[in-house]
């Protein structure tokens, strides 16, 4: 992956006759303050790009299916239009979490109806809202071709 500072950390699933267990037995949650899930009914919404400077956020698919796309700002008023988008699918069947450090912004496309995404932070709801910046979910990719 082009950037060395986010991290994937695949995890585990076991399956038996009673049913499933996916788990990401390497992942801490200390330093983890909050967490919140996604419902995304369409595949046509787009969240996103949402940056922060000062919060990392981890994101671990639950149901369905998600690209997601990840930006290092250079500059957080006028970022460059140029910047290259990191984009990462993450799905149900697949056990793994991506780890975003602060100083990026992301996008999130479902790539399946009623997908479910689980966010970690590390920063309070209150702290987050206060380091929140948006930029046109068209900026940097077309998701069109997503």
């Amino acid at each position: 992956m082009a950037m060395a500072d986010v991290k994937i950390i695949n995890g585990e699933i076991f399956k038996d006759n009673r049913g499933q267990i996916s788990s990401i037995n390497k992942f801490s949650l200390l330093g983890m303050k909050r967490f919140y899930v996604i419902h995304q009914k369409s595949t046509k919404i787009i969240r996103g790009w949402h940056g922060h400077k000062h919060e990392q956020k981890s994101f671990y698919c639950i149901k369905g299916g998600f690209t997601i796309g990840l930006v290092k700002i250079d500059n957080w008023d006028k970022p460059s239009a140029d910047l290259k988008a990191e984009i990462i699918h993450l799905s149900e069947s697949d056990s793994k979490i991506v780890c975003v450090p602060a100083g990026y912004a992301n996008c999130i496309k479902a790539e399946r109806e009623d997908s479910i995404l689980i966010v970690f932070s590390d920063k309070l709801f209150g702290e987050s809202v206060t380091d929140s910046v948006r930029y046109e979910s068209s900026f940097w990719v077309n998701w069109d071709k997503f």
